[in-house]
């Protein structure tokens, strides 16, 4: 019954229409009437309670430090580099857009803000030089998803923060995964494009590609900061996201100069607005967190998989296949914040490493970023490319399947990611 209240109360609410982070809070209502122990002063301390956690500050740094790249010219500059190196190759446009994917998501870890940053500059080119546009958003979009599993992930630390597990020891686990997700989508434009009868931009000189590396160094220099800062252990999530935000200004007022300080009240205020619905989001949730221990969800949940916490695999497969499924309906975050205290506890009874898994949660819910029905970044690279919805679903849909099969290979394989954890984070 209690599962039942949780589900009709969340499920009903977003139907309606209501904002998730609202829809949570009624879910925590309908739970606390159910079990006859409504207070809204508890409400309201659980509410504050879960904001106030220090970890939770990289998260308005790196959102602040992902709109000064934006306006700056990093991000600008990011893709100039990919652009001279394989532009001129056959379906060049396309490799440009996964290498800025994957260097934009070290920068900014944010799928939506990755996906408009590099749609934006690359979907009017690939269309004025024959691309297909609905391939080429495909692309883009399925690119985009590549920012929530490498550093600086925002789902990351949502998810440390909500589960106890080490940010920094998630943010190097996701290293490998998103390399290999480039490569996958990488071999699967490779294929697509060979069928393409595009325009071909000319090879750039050797002077041209130094002179755009000298131009982007700057920029480039970043994610080497936060990796080896990770890796050394020079700081903590949180002091890189103030890293990344000063580093950003510093190279977007200073040394590109593309950045006015008349500028910044406008970053900063959408940086605060960006920052305020991730953290109410994650602040209700800690009220739906805390009344589904006290309601005990996670026991019944467990009681449920119990017959598989002797068979981790198939126990992560049955695992992955809810959250896909969910993650089709509902946004990243708050799968996140929804999913992670009712699953926890069977992944830990089972031995599962707590790190694996949520690598692979986050993959996972990630892809829901581009499955139809509501797919966030779908409908970002659909208003960015002017196409219907449809459209871009069809373009995304070969990516969509490479992906889950990649899902699939590391759920099968978890030393795929944890032995290159091994050997990159600190003894």
């Amino acid at each position: 019954m209690t599962i039942f209240i949780f589900l009709v109360a969340l499920l009903g609410s977003i139907l309606l229409g209501i904002p998730i982070a609202f829809s949570l809070l009624i879910c925590g209502v309908a739970l606390m009437l159910h079990l006859d122990m409504f207070d809204a002063q508890i409400l309201a301390q659980n509410l504050l309670g879960g904001a106030d956690n220090s970890a939770l500050l990289a998260i308005p740094f790196f959102i602040l430090a992902g709109e000064i790249m934006n306006s700056g010219g990093l991000s600008k500059r990011i893709i100039d580099l990919p652009m001279k190196l394989v532009g001129h190759k056959q379906g060049g446009l396309g490799f440009v857009a996964i290498i800025a994917a994957m260097l934009m998501g070290s920068l900014s870890g944010s799928a939506v803000a990755d996906t408009a940053a590099v749609g934006a500059i690359l979907i009017p080119m690939m269309r004025s030089t024959g691309y297909p546009v609905n391939r080429s958003a495909g692309l883009i979009a399925a690119g985009g998803i590549i920012a929530p599993i490498i550093p600086p992930s925002i789902p990351f630390i949502i998810f440390g923060v909500t589960s106890g597990v080490s940010i920094t020891k998630l943010f190097l686990a996701g290293l490998f995964p998103g390399l290999v997700m480039g490569l996958v989508l990488a071999i699967t434009w490779r294929w697509q494009s060979k069928k393409m009868n595009v325009v071909p931009f000319k090879k750039a000189t050797r002077i041209e590609i130094l002179e755009s590396l000298k131009n982007g160094s700057w920029a480039l220099l970043l994610p080497v900061i936060i990796v080896g800062g990770f890796r050394f252990g020079i700081f903590t999530p949180t002091e890189a996201g103030a890293v990344a935000a000063f580093y950003a200004l510093f190279v977007s007022v200073v040394i590109y100069r593309d950045l006015k300080l008349s500028q910044l009240y406008s970053i900063l205020l959408a940086s605060a607005k960006t920052s305020a619905i991730v953290m109410f989001l994650v602040a209700a949730a800690s009220v739906s967190g805390w009344l589904i221990t006290i309601a005990e969800l996670p026991i019944m949940v467990g009681d449920l998989l119990q017959p598989l916490v002797n068979s981790p695999q198939i126990l992560i497969l049955v695992i992955m296949l809810i959250v896909f499924i969910i993650g089709m309906m509902m946004d990243l975050t708050p799968t996140v914040l929804i999913l992670t205290p009712v699953l926890m506890p069977i992944v830990h009874e089972a031995g599962i490493d707590p790190v694996y898994f949520g690598v692979l949660f986050i993959l996972n819910a990630s892809i829901g970023l581009i499955t139809p029905p509501v797919g966030n970044v779908l409908n970002v690279i659909t208003g960015i490319a002017k196409i219907e919805f449809d459209e871009a679903a069809k373009g995304v849909f070969p990516y969509v399947i490479v992906l889950l099969l990649m899902l699939i290979i590391f759920s099968l394989f978890p030393q795929l990611i944890l032995m290159p954890l091994h050997w990159i984070q600190p003894a």
